[in-house]
């Protein structure tokens, strides 16, 4: 069942989105070689209970940690771990928090050092994708809209691998609610959209093929061909004549550009 948000719980889910931007500027300070992901989990797991706030994903279906870190191969759901990270390392980290009882949830990718140009242009195209989609999120289009402006240019127009088996998703009091919202798809297709939906769009996009694999913890999904993943996600809220973004990247980018550790020339 899809659920439609009122004005008011619309803007509690936006400081609940907002929050997870402030965690991720947070993590966009920190980045570096050297440090582990499981420290930047620790940080994040703190900096959210800090702001009164729960950790959306700790324990979320036994998943034992606060954030979803993913290095290089690792589309999504990857668990914090001892390795530190190093030059080159292409880095997603997804969080999601409870705050007043709705959730917020969104990702970004980050590169240390400089990484070759196709990686640059892919996620380039990553997050361009990402606000391709944004745009079709209006009342009165389909979630097909969505799905297929994402893959117009993630897949058609560079070849990338559009990940068919996860998708982005609904979102309200539970982290995952309907629709789901593929990132591929056919214009005019899936349910109609309509004020007060607040969606979680989230291109995966690979390198190279779409085809992927669950490591047997069950979770860390990795592409196939091993070759880089790039995720991005905001929190959006369907509108009339245009989509209402509740979270926010403006923080996030501008510490990468401070961070002398991370590529932010793109």
């Amino acid at each position: 069942m899809i659920i439609c948000k009122t004005d008011s719980e619309v803007e509690l889910m936006r400081l609940s989105a907002l929050l997870v931007s402030k965690t991720l500027t947070e993590v966009s300070k920190l980045i570096k070689p050297g440090i582990t992901t499981i420290s930047l989990d620790k940080m994040i797991g703190e900096f959210i209970k800090d702001h009164k706030a729960i950790p959306s994903f700790l324990n979320y279906s036994g998943y034992p940690f606060n954030s979803c870190i993913s290095v290089n191969d690792v589309v999504v759901h990857g668990f914090p771990n001892k390795i530190e990270l190093k030059e080159n390392d292409i880095v997603s980290v997804d969080v999601g928090v409870i705050l007043n009882g709705w959730h917020g949830d969104h990702a970004y990718t980050f590169a240390i050092g400089e990484p070759e140009k196709e990686i640059i242009q892919l996620i380039k195209v990553t997050k361009e994708s990402l606000y391709k989609g944004i745009e079709q999120a209006t009342v009165g289009k389909r979630v097909g809209d969505i799905s297929f402006a994402i893959q117009e240019i993630t897949e058609k127009k560079y070849g990338y691998g559009v990940v068919r088996e996860l998708v982005g998703h609904g979102l309200g009091r539970n982290l995952h609610e309907d629709p789901q919202v593929p990132n591929y798809g056919k214009k005019g297709s899936g349910p109609l959209l309509k004020n007060g939906m607040v969606l979680a769009i989230e291109p995966m996009i690979n390198l190279g093929t779409k085809n992927v694999f669950t490591e047997k913890d069950g979770w860390t999904v990795k592409t196939q061909d091993k070759k880089v993943s790039v995720h991005f996600e905001h929190d959006v809220c369907v509108r009339k004549n245009k989509a209402d973004i509740l979270s926010d990247y403006s923080s996030i980018e501008a510490a990468e550009k401070l961070n002398p550790y991370l590529f932010s020339n793109y």
